[in-house]
């Protein structure tokens, strides 16, 4: 059987089932530092937490500010990536680096 599924649609899914592992997998991205990746996974997340109508609703932005926010060319403001974790149920955190990785 072939499925007719995109990338995006089995990630929303994956993070519908296990919410954990998207937090965990945004974490990893930020600490990459890598935005792209971390737009990429953020657009996933909104699939799979309600779809872009709902999302904007929630992080009380409107719909083609979440598209232009969530594409490629997309340069999030901290305010606007946090109002959309939270109307996932998800926040951004800072947290000590381990003292192997502290700077010198």
């Amino acid at each position: 059987m072939i499925n007719d599924q995109s990338h995006d649609e089995v990630m929303a899914a994956i993070f519908r089932k296990d919410p954990a592992y998207a937090a965990e997998l945004l974490d990893s991205i930020i600490e990459e530092g890598a935005q792209g990746e971390l737009l990429i996974a953020v657009r996933q997340m909104t699939k799979a937490f309600g779809g872009v109508a709902e999302i904007a609703e929630r992080a009380n932005l409107n719909r083609s500010q979440l598209y232009r926010t969530l594409s490629e060319q997309g340069n999030p403001e901290i305010r606007t990536l946090s109002a959309i974790l939270k109307s996932m149920g998800l926040r951004l955190a800072v947290k000590p680096l381990d003292s192997g990785q502290l700077p010198a």
